[in-house]
């Protein structure tokens, strides 16, 4: 499997300026723009311990004395 690493020549989707990356996106000022901006600290999210319902009946034939 060969390894693709040549850039591309596409407009920036938030400037609209001519850039040349390997993928498809905003580019370095708009990336680095976005990050100081939107970004921050990363958290660690605590979720409830997940209990499964117990709506379902037990077997007839299973519980028969």
């Amino acid at each position: 499997m060969e390894l693709v690493t040549d850039a591309v020549s596409f407009t920036c989707p938030r400037c609209q300026e001519i850039v040349a990356a390997r993928f498809y996106g905003p580019c370095d000022t708009c990336r680095a723009t976005l990050r100081a901006t939107l970004g921050g600290e990363a958290r660690e999210v605590v979720a409830a311990e997940y209990v499964p319902k117990m709506n379902v009946v037990p077997n007839a034939v299973a519980s028969k004395e």
